[in-house]
């Protein structure tokens, strides 16, 4: 059975337990998959296509084996092409009682994998493909307006048009202008285009991620091989102070719960999933009063830049240079 990418929430799907998700809009198949995962009970089980295919038997063993009083496990396999058409026909006939969700690129009409599945009456396939400008824009204006940020159209629609009809990148996007605009009201076009694309260098987000991560090696690559204005001073800081005051708020919950991963999951707003392992290194690397202090030295810092204009960068290079230097949580610093 064919569903539409809107259809999912809608449709029963509980007797299906074969699901393809293809096509090239990564962000929209995160969506659907996550959608599939909730209306089935089981541990989660992932592989890679290739974890697959070098290991055959076992694969099989995992679903022929399963017995009556096994709890249901649903299996992800990600990364897939039609190399593995032929260990899903296999477990196809074989009535397989786990459901398996299937994520793969763009599918080609003769693909066998997509044949097979389209084909069939047990099994559904659903299409992803690239969003318009129109459900992108929609999708950013929800989001500005949970958050009562005010944008203009013209905002909107640079969003949209640097995101090539991915959601998954809108979304990546907007998490950045999360972490910078938490305490304004109204964002601008030039805020928008610059922390998009900052001077189109690496992100003011990735800089200060490395930082406060302690990635020495990260952080001096990124120093050297970019060429930040005076103008990008200001905007680097905002989001330096913005990263910090995260990990303080954390670290201030882990003082009820100690459970670094159950503290970063249910931290509002969410965190983005591929920003969760740097979080949670940095909670380990930073404690309470270092970040706190952190927090006071970088205000302090943005007061001297405005009275030295001319020595902006000389004063933020030195300064996220002694962060790496510092002794935050008598940890070992990382060089990796």
């Amino acid at each position: 059975m064919i569903l539409k990418s809107y259809e999912i929430n809608k449709k029963d799907i509980s007797s299906f337990n074969l699901i393809l998700v293809y096509g090239e809009n990564t962000g929209l198949k995160k969506e659907i998959i996550n959608i599939i995962k909730k209306k089935f009970s089981g541990k989660e089980i992932k592989y890679d296509e290739i974890d697959v295919l070098k290991n055959k038997l076992q694969f099989f063993n995992e679903f022929k084996n399963r017995s009556l009083f096994d709890e249901q496990k649903i299996y992800i396999i990600d990364k897939c092409s039609d190399k593995i058409s032929e260990i899903i026909f296999n477990l196809h006939e074989d009535e397989i009682d786990d459901p398996i969700i299937i994520s793969c690129g763009v599918l080609e009409k003769k693909s066998k994998l997509r044949n097979l599945i389209e084909k069939s009456k047990k099994s559904i396939i659903i299409p992803t493909y690239k969003d318009n400008s129109e459900s992108l824009i929609n999708i950013a204006k929800k989001i500005f307006d949970e958050k009562k940020i005010s944008v203009s159209y013209e905002t909107l629609n640079l969003l949209a048009n640097r995101c090539n009809g991915d959601r998954g990148h809108l979304m990546y996007e907007l998490d950045k202008i999360s972490n910078y605009s938490s305490d304004k009201k109204v964002i601008s076009l030039k805020e928008i285009s610059t922390l998009t694309n900052l001077s189109q260098n690496y992100s003011a987000a990735e800089l200060a991620d490395a930082s406060l991560s302690k990635n020495i090696k990260r952080t001096r690559e990124i120093l050297n091989e970019n060429n930040y204005s005076q103008e990008d001073t200001f905007f680097i800081l905002r989001v330096f102070l913005q990263k910090a005051k995260k990990i303080l708020n954390l670290l201030e919950n882990m003082k009820n719960e100690k459970d670094i991963e159950k503290v970063v999951a249910v931290h509002k707003p969410p965190i983005f999933w591929k920003d969760k392992p740097m979080v949670i290194k940095q909670l380990k690397l930073w404690s309470f009063l270092t970040i706190r202090d952190l927090i006071y030295n970088l205000n302090d810092l943005e007061i001297e830049i405005k009275k030295n204009n001319n020595l902006n960068l000389v004063l933020l290079k030195n300064f996220i240079y002694e962060i790496l230097e510092k002794d935050t949580n008598n940890s070992s610093l990382s060089s990796q």
